[in-house]
């Protein structure tokens, strides 16, 4: 047993990280092996621009769970790559809709193979492991679960309750 599965729940997030981490550069390097100049960062609003004509960036935002300072960010970066641009929205002046451009849309062509590759692959893998086959609905789960509960509260409420024990 290595250090972080002893650990336990203490390293939950390092780990949940650690396993995001290695996914997502091996996701990449299957991007950079067909020669497609595409970053996984990139997935969330591709994949909703995919489905989506335009959006707006808060709708993005929401959409993907991130603050709206980091999907304008994200947003800035495909535009400096000329891979969406933004429009005024024709019911508000104040609104910008983002939408492909004919590069981002050449490149959405090139990436949906290998999302169809990305699913297939993962269900060999999830398949070849039984243990793994709960992985998905315990994230679920797990993301549920915190939703619910204010982890940090709950943390103070037990070291008021030891502190209260060894007086």
């Amino acid at each position: 047993m290595n250090l972080y599965q002893s650990l336990g729940y203490l390293v939950l997030g390092s780990r949940l990280r650690r396993l995001s981490e290695g996914f997502l550069a091996e996701i990449n390097r299957a991007y950079k092996n067909e020669g497609i100049d595409f970053d996984a960062s990139w997935f969330p609003v591709f994949y909703l621009l995919s489905k989506n004509e335009s959006l707006s960036i808060k709708e993005l935002s929401e959409q993907t769970e991130v603050s709206h300072p980091a999907a304008s960010q994200l947003i800035t970066n495909l535009k400096n790559r000329k891979l969406v641009t933004s429009v005024t929205s024709a019911d508000d002046g104040r609104r910008q809709m983002v939408q492909l451009t004919d590069s981002g849309r050449t490149l959405l062509a090139q990436i949906l193979p290998v999302w169809d590759a990305i699913l297939l692959t993962m269900e060999d893998v999830i398949n070849n492991d039984p243990a793994c086959m709960h992985l998905l609905p315990s994230i679920g789960a797990l993301e549920n679960a915190f939703k619910n509960v204010n982890l940090a509260d709950r943390i103070s409420d037990k070291l008021n309750i030891n502190a209260g024990a060894n007086e």
